[in-house]
């Protein structure tokens, strides 16, 4: 819900943040003379070559605009060292099985000693996942066939949804939703202001479906929006010229949270918890945990805040 108003060889690096990931500048590479991206011959999924060699010259090509339509993983090697040439035969094959759904680019770090220094090599072989233009996840040395896959799994987990995809290949549409009238008819009420006829939708969704979640929060959130539309305008200075006023103190985090200053509004009632008792007490953990609700349970803002009142009540 919305708020009202509103990081032996050595193993692959986790998929954002890795090391290189975040602290690598690419954009020197960019102010070449540059081919367009390179295309397989007929019948690759998607016109994509799955393996391309990369110098500085076709780097922006085949590296930061091909990034931006599927991952590319940059296998920076040499053919001085064994380990580079298995590695790169380890990541064609895979290339190959992947059909075009991420290229491997593979540098000549000896040749392309421009390339080797953007990423900050520092060893070799190192492998890079670059997506949409940045470095995504790396990795140094050799790997088993095992958590190469793992590792290639996870980057295209982590891009999912997030590239343009090959070219040629038509994205899926997206099945249409289908809205349920009753939610509608409450949100047109909304809409209107009415905020009565709104919250008698919403209770009869629930009735129906207890188990309902869109329309238990979305309850809560027009039980709020019809609360604060009585709120005096100065329902924030009503409270601190009198901090013993509880109702006055409920009414002013009421205020705040509407101005999406939800910190503030948890505060106020905590510190009220602190210096009241019995029916008074009662009444602002009430509010705060009804505050609360209006927030998924993991928001930060909630944790802290729950953490806080656990502190003045006990």
């Amino acid at each position: 819900m919305t708020r009202p108003g509103s990081r032996p060889p050595a193993r692959p690096s986790a998929v954002v943040p890795a090391s290189i990931a975040g602290a690598v500048d690419l954009s020197v590479l960019k102010d070449r003379p540059a081919p367009a991206p390179a295309a397989e011959s007929a019948g690759d999924a998607g016109g994509l070559a799955p393996i391309v060699d990369v110098t500085a010259a076709t780097f922006e090509a085949e590296v930061l605009q091909r990034s931006t339509q599927v991952p590319v993983i940059v296998d920076l090697g040499s053919a001085r060292s064994p380990q580079s040439q298995a590695l790169t035969r380890q990541l064609g094959q895979l290339a190959v099985e992947a059909a075009g759904t991420w290229v491997l680019a593979r540098v000549d770090v000896d040749s392309n000693p421009q390339i080797a220094q953007a990423f900050g090599v520092k060893a070799i072989p190192t492998v890079v996942a670059v997506a949409a233009g940045q470095p995504l996840a790396d990795f140094e040395g050799t790997q088993s066939d095992e958590q190469l896959r793992q590792w290639l799994q996870a980057v295209e987990q982590a891009t999912a949804g997030k590239l343009s995809g090959p070219p040629g290949v038509a994205a899926a549409e997206p099945e249409p939703e289908i809205e349920d009238p009753r939610i509608v008819a409450a949100e047109e009420a909304i809409d209107e202001g009415d905020f009565d006829k709104a919250e008698a939708a919403y209770q009869a969704i629930i009735d129906a479906e207890p188990k309902n979640t869109e329309a238990v929060a979305a309850l809560r959130q027009v039980k709020f929006l019809a609360r604060v539309q009585n709120l005096a305008p100065d329902a924030i200075a009503l409270a601190d010229a009198d901090a013993s006023n509880v109702q006055a103190r409920i009414e002013a985090a009421d205020a705040e949270m509407a101005g999406q200053q939800p910190e503030q509004a948890f505060a106020r009632l905590i510190e009220g918890i602190k210096i009241s008792a019995g029916d008074d007490r009662t009444a602002l953990r009430t509010r705060l945990l009804e505050l609360f609700e209006l927030f998924d349970a993991a928001d930060p803002l909630v944790v802290s805040a729950r953490r806080k009142l656990a502190s003045a009540l006990y």
